[in-house]
This record gives C-alpha cells, sequence and structure tokens, in this order.
C-alpha cells in the first residue's frame, strides 16, 4: 500500500520548485533575451540528466523511445520558449496564474483525444474556470490591449501541452521508472537547446559582470531544479498518484508564484487574486 504522505510531499516540493520558476524567468530575462533563457533553462537540465540516459535507454520497451522524445518536447521544450517570451510581456505572477489552467486542459484534452469520461459537474468546472480565465484578461491594471492578450495566449497554448503530455504520460509510460522516462527526454532536447543558444549569439555574449552572471545564473538555476529536478518528482507524482492528483499542483503553483512576484515589487491586485480563485474553484470542481 502505497503512503499517502509521500503523495502530498512531493505534491509540495513541485509547487514550490515550480512556482518560483516564473520568477527566475523574469531574472534571466534582464540580461538575456527569451530564446537564450529558454534554451539555457532545457541544456542545463539535460546535462544534469545526461549520464542516466544511456543505461535509461537500454531498459526502456521497444516503441516507447518515440513517446517518450516527444513528451520532452510537449512537456518541455516548447512550454519553456512559451514561458520565457509570454514574460517579456506579462509579470510572473500573471503567468503563474494562467499556469492554474492545466488540469482543465488536461481533462479537456483527455475527453477529446483519449476517450476519457466526463460528468456534467466536470464540465461546469471547466467553464467557471475559463470565466476566470477571461475576467483576468480583461483586469489588467493598465488598459487591456492585444498585445497582453496575445502574450497571454502563449502560457494557455503551454498548458494545453501541459494537459497533453500529462495524459500522454498516464496512458503510455506509467510502468516506465520516472528517472528514464526524464533521462530520455532531455537528451533529446540538447541539442536542439545547444543550437538555439549558438544562434542567438549567447556563447559570444558570455562574460562576468554581475549583472549577466546573476541572469545566466538564474537561468540555470531553473534549468537544473525548475526542470530536470522538477519534471522527475512530477513524473513520479504521475505514477504514484495519477494524472488529475497530479495536475492539482497547479492548486499550490500560482500562490507562490504571488508571492515571489510581490516580493519582486509586481502590482498584483485584489481583482487578480479574485480571478484566480474564480479558476482554482473551476479546477476544484472540475477535478472533485
Amino acid at each position: 500500500m502505497q503512503k499517502v504522505w509521500i503523495n502530498w510531499l512531493l505534491f509540495f516540493v513541485i509547487c514550490v520548485i515550480w512556482g518560483s520558476s516564473f520568477i527566475l524567468m523574469k531574472a534571466g530575462l534582464k540580461q538575456l533575451n527569451a530564446y537564450q533563457v529558454a534554451s539555457l533553462r532545457v541544456s542545463s537540465g539535460a546535462i544534469i540528466l545526461l549520464p542516466f540516459a544511456w543505461s535509461a535507454f537500454k531498459t526502456i520497451p521497444k516503441g516507447k523511445t518515440g513517446i517518450i522524445i516527444l513528451t520532452g518536447f510537449l512537456g518541455t521544450f516548447f512550454p519553456a520558449f512559451l514561458f520565457c517570451v509570454a514574460e517579456t510581456r506579462i509579470d510572473s505572477a500573471i503567468a503563474g496564474i494562467l499556469n492554474a489552467l492545466t488540469p482543465l486542459f488536461t481533462i479537456l484534452i483527455g475527453v477529446f483525444f483519449f476517450s476519457s469520461a466526463v460528468p456534467l459537474k466536470k464540465w461546469i468546472g471547466v467553464i467557471i474556470g475559463f470565466a476566470g480565465l477571461c475576467m483576468l484578461l480583461i483586469s489588467g491594471n493598465e488598459k487591456i490591449s492585444f498585445e497582453y492578450v496575445g502574450f497571454s495566449l502563449l502560457v494557455l497554448i503551454a498548458t494545453i501541452l501541459y494537459g497533453t503530455n500529462v495524459n500522454i504520460i498516464n496512458r503510455h509510460l506509467k510502468s516506465i521508472r520516472s528517472l528514464d522516462i526524464a533521462a530520455v527526454s532531455f537528451s533529446a532536447l540538447l541539442i536542439p537547446a545547444l543550437t538555439v543558444l549558438y544562434f542567438t549569439g549567447f556563447f559570444d555574449q558570455v562574460n562576468t559582470e554581475k549583472g549577466w552572471l546573476t541572469a545566466a545564473g538564474a537561468s540555470i538555476v531553473l534549468g537544473v531544479i525548475g526542470t530536470a529536478l522538477g519534471t522527475l518528482v512530477f513524473y513520479s507524482l504521475i505514477k504514484r498518484a495519477g494524472p488529475v492528483f497530479s495536475s492539482m499542483v497547479t492548486y499550490g503553483i500560482p500562490f507562490i508564484a504571488l508571492g515571489w512576484g510581490l516580493l519582486a515589487g509586481e502590482i498584483v491586485g485584489l481583482i487578480q487574486i479574485a480571478c484566480l480563485l474564480v479558476i482554482l474553484a473551476g479546477v476544484y470542481m472540475a477535478n472533485k
């Protein structure tokens, strides 16, 4: 019998790790562009997991390698770039709030592509969650603009990819060790990430100035802890507790992100917090 407290411990750890990711992205963006922060994040995470990749490739069943590599791109590579580009125009706290829609997309993707049965109560939860989203998009402290909405939609695309990834792992990879999934998926991302770093001129910018070192360090910490370790813990949670419980880490992530945003001087009003509560109410009803 699995110990429930271990599931909750993993739940808390992943909330803190991923809730802190948004402010680390902001720190990286102070000296690096969005593509450099994202690719440095992915490549540093991949390098940490690379020593485990060889043995993982040998133990993974035939036919599963392609699926695992796909999860790497859906759950890590593309979302990393989407979030970084979005945070060039929106606050890290808002990105954390929008990330709370992941469980709703987990349900919708499960319905439309994985033949999951969803009762009426879940659909009501989805509608409430999206109502909170619409409220958030029109509740900015400054006059709303299509640019603001457009960059917010990048985060939504990332949450759709997250929802797809969770369903794929639960359906096809439940019998494979979390470390093997993470090691193989990240090893496939290393060359694309380094390629982006090269063509964005990152290696020509390397210097010892405090600002640059801080930005690069934040991006590397984001990759090692926020991506490599975070993904490993999350995959473990999916396999132990299932996709619905795992996706509910989104309850805790926005509050950690809000806390960091406030400490960094970002403006988060009562309206934005109210929108977060509406979104989480929808998530709760959808997952109840």
